[in-house]
């Protein structure tokens, strides 16, 4: 199976090395690897420059800057501008990848022989670490969910859902329109990916959470999920305030009419599984996503 990769970046000199160190390694390498270096002031784009005139394969793509760093729609665009440049048209899967990860040499391989196994995987990715305590790696997913740092697309599943929607909660509404298609959503954490940059970092722990708020709204959350989402965050750092920002960003966002997913077939069967969901919590398990 062939597989391309897009790496939308933004300043990430700091940690860009040990990816491309990571991606030179895998045993089975990317067809195309297309860095979209999306603005940086630092050195990101130098040091892409130098790997890509050893590596072939490699290939940097340069935007302009637009001023700050711009969650899910900059993201998004940044992707497609590299999805655009891309040479290789009888890929298998495309892979949207940060550029602040280490993974083993083998990573590829294995996601590439879970979609060998079964063909209702539609979007696959490792367990992803962080540390979230500034100082140990602690797993930061689950699998149910491929967290939007490593997303592997098997292509039939990515052109049915129509690719990636420029707003936050990009990394939602793909997974939330495959299921809805019959599609499987699957992290193996046996795959371990190390994340440098703690979600939310780059733009302050409280601001990503008011994001999150409002990419709940527009992926079509059940309000009831989403309080009981937002009471869970409010035992993680920020404390208390992270999940009011959470829950106020969502109702907020709600009042004023904003921009939302316009596929009610989906949106039905996000409240369906979450309502299951909640039901679940009620009865002792946990709630996903």
């Amino acid at each position: 199976m062939k597989y391309v990769v897009i790496t939308p970046v933004r300043n990430e000199a700091e940690f860009i090395e040990q990816t491309i160190s990571s991606m030179i390694q895998q045993t089975i390498k990317a067809t195309e690897w297309i860095i979209v270096n999306d603005g940086s002031t630092d050195a990101t784009a130098e040091i892409v420059a130098r790997h890509a005139a050893k590596q072939p394969w490699i290939k940097l793509i340069n935007r302009s800057d637009r001023g700050n760093r711009q969650r899910g729609k900059g993201v998004v665009e940044a992707f497609y501008d590299g999805f655009a440049a891309l040479t290789c048209h009888d890929f298998n899967c495309i892979v949207k990848l940060d550029g602040d990860l280490s993974f083993e040499p083998i990573y590829f391989e294995s996601l590439l022989q879970e979609f060998a196994a079964n063909p209702k995987l539609g979007i696959a990715g490792g367990g992803v670490y962080e540390r979230l305590d500034g100082k140990n790696w602690a797993r930061a997913s689950s699998t149910d969910h491929v967290r939007g740092p490593t997303k592997v697309y098997r292509r039939a599943c990515f052109e049915a859902i129509g690719g990636l929607v420029p707003a936050l909660g990009w990394d939602g509404v793909d997974e939330w329109k495959a299921l809805t298609l019959g599609w499987k959503v699957q992290s193996f954490l046996r795959l371990k990916v190390y994340h440098y940059r703690v979600t939310g970092a780059a733009t302050g722990s409280l601001k990503s959470r008011i994001e999150q708020g409002y990419g709940a709204y527009y992926m079509g959350y059940h309000p009831l999920f989403l309080v009981a989402r937002g009471v869970r965050y409010m035992a993680r750092r920020p404390y208390l305030i992270g999940g009011l920002a959470l829950i106020s960003a969502y109702f907020l966002a709600w009042l004023r009419g904003q921009d939302h997913l316009e596929d009610p077939v989906v949106i039905r069967y996000v409240r369906q599984t979450q309502w299951k969901q909640l039901v679940g919590l009620l009865a002792g398990k946990p709630v996903h996503k």
